[in-house]
């Protein structure tokens, strides 16, 4: 095993350390439970030569007793050192899940922008079930394995050190073996694990995105890609299954030629007056508990190996450090008036492209700041520095007078709603997914909430109503739908700072106006982002700035810009033409 396994496995362990008192007991019982089954041989012996040398009753009736207490005693000892063991490792994986868990709900979006789904819920499930068959099977089977390797050789030397001779031949070729082998299935395990990460990927993103495959007609080509990941899959798997029946057989094969051996030379010691009948039994006892004992930690071996691979990538996640993180000096954002500035802000997603430069601008409390722009002027990205979802190169965001890096980002966000174009909702029902945007609502506030979004009637025209569910993402729902109840979830949380995306852009005419007038009533006690590609839901802004390449290249008003010209008036210009002819 590599100094790195072991370090790996270590810190597995250490997981452990809540626990410790009953994993320290669970191992004495699992100590005392293999001390007792290596009693057992040695009465065996007793009881055999009781029987075909002294013929005395008495001593085969106490020694028969004595066997059934023996066996009473390991199999409670058994039960209850591996019952602790078990638990303490699954204690451990639940404790692992709940912490890259939430690890991964403190990443930035950037983590997430760089990282395919399917590969990180196959990093939370599969990977963290490998650990936990390592931690529940490897630890109490190690122990007791281990104990049960050494106690019978040394048994085997007291009975008979010639025949012993021939499980130390054995022992070292077996070893050899298992490192061998177990290097191998190691490096196979991790590729299978990769590669298993890969099939859930292609899975979960066609799955995802089903509406989209069945509208182009590519049930056979996401299939494809499919079976490909799993005979990929197939492949590394079958490698890995190959050697370690490979192993396995080997194991077998010189085990039972050792067997053979010492059945052969115990009997000439037998009959040499040597070893008696009952040592003899005694001695292929033990000789069986040694190649159980070579098997279980054979198997222990591959187990190892394979969790090994897999804690890798589950460790991987729990390094991966936050890029944006609270400063230890941050303040809690207790109140806020809704206040924003941008003091020379630049941003990239990475350092060849600039997405936004040296953006200039503040806004009071109550505003309504309006982004106009062809797309990929960096709109969007804008948005998203305010609630700190990204981190600014350079520059310095403020809200109410203070640098969102000093604020919390908890305190920060919950003064802050958005609202997106691409609506995420849950799979729960339309009252949770409204609830969600404040958890201590009541069932009325949740309804009048979605009545001032335009969405009670929808909602109340479902058979099951408000308790109605949406199905995932809210498939069961319209692009209109969703965008309410999204709405409606802003306006439950009453924020200071709304962030509103193309929030009415799947919304018909009349629903639009309706909606808008929602928002309107919502805009007037909070400061107001708003994004849209339709300038005519913008004309009523405070402040319009007008975004090309990342930079501002022009601000005002509705009037002021149309007078201006430039840009905005380009874009208004070409809108109109098209609201002529449409």
């Amino acid at each position: 095993m590599k100094t790195s396994a072991i370090s790996q496995y270590k810190r597995i362990l250490s997981l452990a350390r809540p626990y410790a008192l009953r994993l320290t007991l669970a191992i004495f019982a699992s100590l005392f439970a293999t001390l007792v089954w290596l009693a057992v041989p040695l009465g065996l012996r007793e009881l055999l030569d009781a029987v075909f040398d002294e013929g005395n009753r008495e001593v085969l009736n106490t020694i028969t007793f004595v066997l059934i207490g023996l066996f009473v005693t390991q199999g409670f000892l058994g039960f209850w050192g591996s019952y602790a063991l078990d638990w303490v490792g699954e204690r451990i994986v639940a404790d692992l899940r709940k912490a890259v868990y939430q690890h991964l709900n403190q990443l930035s979006l950037r983590f997430f922008a760089n990282k395919r789904l399917g590969e990180i819920t196959s990093r939370l499930t599969n990977d963290v079930a490998a650990i936990r068959d390592a931690v529940t099977g490897t630890l109490s089977e190690g122990i007791t394995q281990t104990i049960s390797l050494v106690g019978s050789v040394g048994l085997m030397v007291y009975l008979n050190w010639r025949l012993s001779l021939v499980i130390f031949v054995t022992v070292p070729i077996l070893t050899i073996a298992v490192r061998y082998f177990g290097n191998m299935i190691r490096a196979l395990s991790r590729q299978v694990q990769d590669r298993l990460a890969d099939t859930t990927a292609v899975a979960e993103e066609a799955l995802g995105a089903i509406q989209s495959v069945k509208s182009f007609a590519r049930e056979a080509y996401e299939t494809g890609r499919y079976n490909h990941e799993v005979e990929e899959l197939f492949s590394t798997a079958r490698k890995r299954v190959l050697f370690s029946n490979l192993f396995w057989s080997s194991v077998g094969m010189m085990f039972l030629t050792t067997m053979i051996i010492i059945f052969w030379y115990g009997g000439t010691e037998v009959l040499a007056g040597r070893l008696t009948a009952g040592d003899l039994v005694a001695f292929i006892f033990f000789a069986f508990n040694i190649g159980r004992s070579l098997g279980g930690m054979s198997r222990i071996y591959t187990v190892f190996s394979s969790a090994v691979g897999a804690s890798e990538r589950v460790f991987g996640l729990l390094d991966e450090v936050p890029e944006i993180s609270d400063h230890p000096d941050a303040i809690t954002l207790e109140k806020a008036d809704g206040a924003v500035a941008f003091r020379g802000v630049s941003f990239s997603y990475d350092e060849e492209q600039p997405v936004l430069k040296n953006i200039d601008f503040e806004c009071s409390p109550g505003d309504i700041v309006a982004l106009a722009g062809p797309s990929g002027a960096g709109k969007t990205t804008l948005l998203n520095l305010i609630p700190r979802f990204y981190e600014a190169v350079s520059g310095e965001i403020q809200v109410d007078g203070t640098d969102v890096r000093m604020i919390t980002q908890e305190s920060l966000r919950s003064h802050i709603a958005v609202v997106p174009q691409d609506i995420q909702l849950f799979g729960t029902t339309i009252k949770e997914n409204i609830r969600y945007g404040r958890l201590d609502a009541t069932d009325e506030e949740v309804m009048e909430a979605a009545v001032r979004a335009q969405a009670d009637a929808f909602i109340r025209q479902h058979p099951d109503g408000y308790d109605a569910k949406v199905g995932e993402k809210g498939i069961k729902l319209s692009g209109g739908q969703r965008q309410r109840i999204a709405i409606a979830r802003a306006i439950l949380k009453q924020p200071r700072i709304l962030l509103l995306d193309e929030a009415t852009s799947s919304l018909d005419s009349e629903s639009e106006a309706a909606v808008q007038q929602a928002l309107n009533d919502l805009m007037t006690s909070c400061t107001t982002f708003v994004i849209a590609h339709r300038l005519s839901t913008i004309q009523n802004a405070t402040t319009i700035l007008v975004m090309e390449s990342g930079e501002i290249v022009q601000r005002g008003s509705h009037e002021q810009l149309l007078d201006e010209g430039g840009l905005y008036k380009r874009l208004h210009d070409i809108q109109f033409r098209k609201a002529e002819y449409s």
